[in-house]
């Protein structure tokens, strides 16, 4: 009801509120589900039926089962079952990371011979895999050791005496479980967003660098379920041993029923023990992923487990309770903070030189024989529609892209190449990250790395690259941070912040390791328009910090504003370049005019 009308009814408004105040004294009663009632009831039913079937019933022999359960003989292949699992865990997971980079590696023969093994291992059956290990004597009489292809030999040993059944049974469970978990951590690095690598890459962080704390972590999501299910495969699998008559669980179970007779107790202590092993493997499954996944969900879900440990007041919970490790951080930042807020120490940017570039994807031709120069501190603006070759000149500055032909230096610097005299000489992954570092990227879609905080996403580079202690890059974090109005944001995950936040944290990650130059690839298109304005600020104030910016974009005002040139790309051409005054307001191309008429 509006307030015309509560002034036109005074009575009818005065009954309205009286009956929302009564409201709180009343009993509200549930909607009735019959269905899951009736559901509920059928499976109250079923487990009584099942629990009364199998404590009731005197043959299950549970007196037996308690006589063997921890008996010593049950608990020795208990062991060695666990011993199993474990070694065929470690050494087959151990195999299995280097082919699967074998299997994504550039080189065919390499990838080839790493599909063959994953063929071979997959195909053959553990049992006969076992078989065969064990009898390796019969093909090979010795194993030796030695330089291939001559006679020099170091070490030379009976197969029947090296290979032990211990041995084949880890050997066995360790090719079946490499061939598996190959597959399953190739499809875990494959499911990471290639973004990632290439934000990973414009920081400049060192391949190693990207690989544990970058690309793993985030293939660690899709790899833990199918490697624990794989993992509890293994602990199962492990019965297989018994063909090579070792006393692990199943083995020893059936040594002792083929002297009691006693069968089906003495199966129930192997099936027991089991489920206990995979109930733990289960249980800490859980909090593995739980693990990997921060900052997945906007709101984490407490365990039961965690909820208990609060609960008797073990464990902490709840934000109010935590204590910021950064407080005397912030209060430095905040101290040192300049009280104008600007963004950095003004300093001069990079002269870039682009110098006749072209560069086709197959018979697409992106890039046509492109030629342009930005002075130091100048803020370029390029233009064009869809499909111009826009973004991928941007990415050709910082050589994410390698161009076909031509050069491009920042600063009389080459950075994919070493030029001596008339010859070039194209550089190393670790000399071109080295060198790439000077050149920050803020891209289309962000690219924060989802499972580091905003802190940790800007510290991440200037700490990896030693620029900057811990509490250095912190500090500078804190201060970046300020100057966005995302302080409060610190020890928020990416996907916590919109769009526009996650994009003020991407320049802010950008500007902590102080680059001569920023590149933005369309910083605003993935935005909602409402959003779009707080980005633009914030590039506003960079624009007079001194630094070599250039923009992709299409927002034709910002533009105007902010860019010292204007350049206009069509089909991979620079048609049109110069002030803003000029290229905006008086084209002189008829395919400038023309686009500008579109989105003016």
């Amino acid at each position: 009801m509006n307030d015309t009308a509560e002034l036109a009814n005074p009575q009818l408004a005065a009954a309205h509120a009286d009956a929302f105040r009564e409201r709180a004294d009343y009993r509200i009663v549930p909607a009735k589900n019959r269905a899951r009632l009736a559901g509920t009831v059928a499976a109250v039913v079923l487990i009584g039926i099942v629990l009364e079937s199998v404590l009731g019933n005197p043959r299950w022999g549970w007196n037996v089962f308690a006589e063997w359960f921890l008996s010593e003989p049950v608990l020795s292949g208990l062991g060695r079952t666990l011993l199993l699992t474990a070694l065929g865990a470690a050494f087959g997971f151990a195999l299995g990371i280097p082919i699967a980079l074998a299997r994504v590696s550039r080189s065919p023969l390499l990838a080839g011979c790493a599909w063959a093994f994953v063929w071979l291992f997959r195909s053959i059956p553990l049992i006969v895999l076992l078989l065969i290990l064990n009898n390796l004597g019969y093909l090979y009489e010795t194993v030796h050791l030695g330089v291939p292809f001559t006679s020099l030999v170091v070490f030379d040993v009976p197969t029947t005496e090296l290979i032990s059944p211990f041995l084949a049974a880890v050997l066995g469970l360790t090719l079946n479980h490499a061939a598996f978990s190959a597959e399953v951590i190739r499809g875990g690095i494959q499911s990471v967003d290639h973004g990632q690598l290439e934000a990973a890459a414009a920081l400049g962080l060192p391949r190693e660098r990207q690989a544990w704390r970058i690309v793993l972590p985030q293939a660690m999501r899709a790899i833990l379920p199918t490697a624990f299910n794989d993992l509890i495969a293994l602990a199962k699998g492990s019965s297989m041993v018994y063909v090579l008559a070792m006393p692990e669980l199943f083995y020893t179970v059936q040594i002792i029923y083929r002297r009691n007779l006693e069968v089906i107790p003495l199966l129930m202590v192997a099936t027991v023990w089991y489920l206990i092993i995979l109930s733990v493997l289960s249980a800490i499954q859980v909090y593995v992923e739980r693990h990997f996944s921060r900052g997945v969900k906007r709101t984490s879900v407490p365990s039961a487990f965690g909820s208990l440990l609060k609960g008797v007041g073990i464990a902490r919970g709840g934000s109010d309770a935590r204590v910021d490790p950064l407080k005397d951080t912030k209060d430095e930042a905040r101290a040192r903070a300049p009280q104008d807020q600007r963004w950095a120490d003004q300093r001069d940017g990079a002269r870039i030189a682009i110098q006749q570039v072209s560069k086709s994807f197959g018979a697409l031709k992106v890039l046509d024989n492109v030629s342009l120069t930005m002075r130091p501190g100048s803020v370029t603006v390029i233009l064009g529609q869809s499909g111009s070759g826009k973004s991928t000149l941007l990415r050709t500055i910082n050589h994410l892209e390698r161009v076909d032909g031509g050069l491009i230096d920042i600063d009389g610097e080459l950075i994919g190449y070493r030029r001596d005299g008339d010859t070039l000489y194209e550089l190393n992954e670790k000399e071109i990250l080295r060198r790439r570092v000077e050149v920050g990227m803020v891209f289309q879609s962000f690219n924060l790395f989802p499972h580091l905080t905003v802190l940790e996403n800007i510290i991440e580079a200037p700490v990896a690259l030693g620029r900057l202690s811990r509490a250095e890059a912190q500090s500078l974090a804190l201060g970046l941070l300020a100057r966005v109005g995302l302080e409060a944001k610190a020890h928020a995950w990416p996907r916590q912040l919109s769009g526009g936040q996650q994009q003020r944290v991407a320049i802010a990650r950008a500007l902590a390791l102080k680059p001569k130059v920023l590149l933005f690839d369309e910083p605003t298109s993935a935005l909602d328009p409402e959003l779009v304005n707080e980005v633009l600020d914030v590039i506003k104030a960079l624009a007079r910090s001194g630094t070599t910016m250039v923009i992709v974009t299409h927002e034709i005002g910002f533009a105007r504003e902010v860019a010292d040139t204007i350049v206009f790309m069509d089909r991979g051409r620079v048609i049109e370049s110069g002030p803003p005054a000029h290229v905006l307001n008086e084209p002189r191309h008829a395919r400038t005019r023309e686009f500008l008429s579109r989105v003016l």
